[in-house]
């Protein structure tokens, strides 16, 4: 795989704009429950990764977006799902701030390298301050996944 792009990690039907959640735990559960579905792999499973991963250290990165990700058996290539909150969440962040804008990452077990480069990929999407608020002036998944998957919205910060 050369560069890794957002299209590689997500589609329209894997972009939610109407996650409701009051807290990580719940958030993680919703996004969980969806993943499962698509993916087809097993919801309970998935949670116990990704609750595991935020035991070693939120992966809440600040300025309200949160980039959850974990490893699992029998997955194809790397998965990417974002959802936006209606409101923001305490996410346990480091700079402590709500977070309303979450990028979960789900590989396969040997996925190596590309679990990173997707990891690095995601969050140079999300350290775009422009981006990120135009998908919190967006309402619905198809206008997310359009600015999510932009070439980029401002120059290189």
């Amino acid at each position: 795989m050369g560069i890794m792009e957002i299209t590689d990690l997500i589609s329209p039907t894997t972009v939610f704009a109407d996650l409701k959640a009051t807290s990580k735990k719940q958030a993680l559960q919703e996004l969980a429950r969806r993943a499962a579905t698509s993916i087809g792999c097993d919801e309970r499973g998935l949670l116990d990764v990704l609750l595991e991963r935020e035991r070693l250290g939120t992966t809440g990165i600040g300025h309200g977006i949160a980039i959850p990700h974990g490893k699992l058996d029998g997955l194809d290539g790397v998965h990417g799902f974002f959802a936006k909150l209606d409101s923001g969440i305490d996410f346990d962040s480091m700079d402590d701030l709500p977070v309303d804008l979450i990028f979960l990452l789900l590989a396969p077990e040997s996925a190596g390298a590309d679990h990173l480069k997707a990891l690095a990929r995601v969050s140079r999407t999300l350290r775009d301050k422009g981006r990120c608020d135009k998908l919190r002036g967006s309402d619905d998944a198809d206008a997310l996944y359009a600015v999510l998957t932009e070439e980029n919205t401002q120059s290189a910060a």
